[in-house]
């Protein structure tokens, strides 16, 4: 019988194998134009931004469509009203507001063609974040998050992260071209070996202790650095901040997770309705994407030196090849190479060549800006943070 029952599973599975079919879902014509709406009431000391932007299609070359010249106020259930400036397009901020946390607030935004409104909502101060820690996993470093709040009110919770790692590009250039020369490069203003890359988090991080007696969360994972990342090859940082959700806000973000990481397969949850706490007061069947809460936030930062670390190999981003032999002037041709491919940006001078005697400079070795300029993927400017 075991026999049979392992034949007949073997059956399914082909079956199921064979019938496989690229699935090509339709994808819409109509841009539907909704309202997104992102970001905090800062209740404290931190500035406030509410940034605003359109649904684009999917297949458009447009990721961000910005909502200009809206007027968007914070009002509070005490009939205060703060205004926000817009700095960038689509981005309305206002100073540090300093408000009561016992007060309810909400956010108004009066578009060119509609006024929005979000539901009050109770401030939430998120406790402080006790530690950020790492384990080394198989596949890379795993950063974690650890918190607590002794009165047990905050229970849900969201995290956002900004990373930043210090890098190199493969080959050191010591020339630059100056339009009619190879000259020596100025080390301290035209380093272009040493950089700082930054990214912010895309993904949704969530953690909740609502079904444990003490509101304590321990080892909740942050973020997985891959092993082979250019980001643990010298040097890395993370900021993480941590907000405090009331229960409503946890289960939209929670919802807005499923809907946007976890379609992998049949098994995973399907898209549900994603409803958020903004509302065209004139048509409250116009969806609004977003969720406006009001509170606090904490952060910390941590370092990962590559010598904590295993050895892993990093991956260049680039397929380098070996620096080029560029003459100053061709042997076999009499032209001019260097003007040739270094004057024109086709390749970044590295180090000189010398003639066979070490008395002149007869060339310089070079490569091309994804192999020996770091400013093309980050910044040589030292962040001021940084230790």
């Amino acid at each position: 019988m075991k026999i049979f029952k392992k034949l007949y599973i073997v059956i399914v599975l082909l079956v199921l194998l064979c019938c496989k079919k690229a699935y090509n879902p339709d994808i819409t014509a109509t841009n539907y134009n909704f309202l997104v709406v992102e970001g905090l009431i800062n209740t404290g000391t931190d500035s406030t931004f509410i940034r605003l932007s359109r649904t684009v299609l999917l297949d458009s070359k447009t990721t961000l469509k910005p909502e200009s010249g809206a007027t968007v106020t914070v009002e509070s259930d005490a009939n205060q009203v703060y205004n926000l400036l817009e700095k960038p397009s689509g981005t309305y901020s206002s100073a540090p507001l300093n408000l009561d946390n016992t007060r309810k607030y909400r956010v108004r935004i009066r578009t060119k063609g509609a006024t929005y409104l979000s539901d009050f909502v109770e401030a939430k101060v998120s406790p402080q974040i006790d530690s950020l820690n790492y384990k080394v996993a198989e596949t890379g470093l795993q950063i974690y998050s650890n918190t607590h709040d002794v009165t047990n009110k905050t229970r849900y919770y969201r995290w956002e992260y900004n990373e930043t790692w210090q890098f190199n590009a493969k080959y050191f250039s010591g020339f630059k071209a100056d339009g009619k020369a190879i000259v020596s490069r100025d080390m301290n203003t035209e380093n272009i070996y040493n950089c700082w890359g930054n990214s912010i988090s895309s993904s949704i991080v969530l953690g909740s202790s609502s079904k444990l007696i003490n509101d304590v969360i321990y080892l909740n994972p942050i973020t997985l650095v891959p092993s082979d990342s250019e980001k643990i090859g010298i040097k890395y940082s993370i900021l993480v901040k941590q907000y405090a959700l009331t229960k409503e806000a946890f289960e939209f973000w929670e919802l807005l997770k499923k809907n946007t990481e976890n379609l992998g397969s049949i098994f995973d949850a399907q898209p549900s309705q994603l409803t958020g706490n903004i509302h065209n007061i004139s048509n409250a069947a116009e969806p609004v994407i977003g969720y406006i809460s009001a509170g606090t936030f904490s952060q910390k930062r941590i370092y990962v030196t590559k010598d904590k670390l295993p050895n892993w190999r990093v991956t260049y981003p680039f397929s380098c090849s070996e620096p080029d032999t560029v003459y100053t002037v061709n042997p076999k041709t009499g032209t001019r190479d260097e003007d040739l491919l270094f004057q024109t940006k086709r390749l970044i001078p590295l180090g000189e060549i010398l003639n066979e005697s070490g008395s002149a400079v007869i060339g310089h070795t070079g490569a091309g800006s994804g192999c020996s300029d770091c400013t093309i993927r980050g910044t040589n400017k030292k962040p001021a943070f940084w230790q």
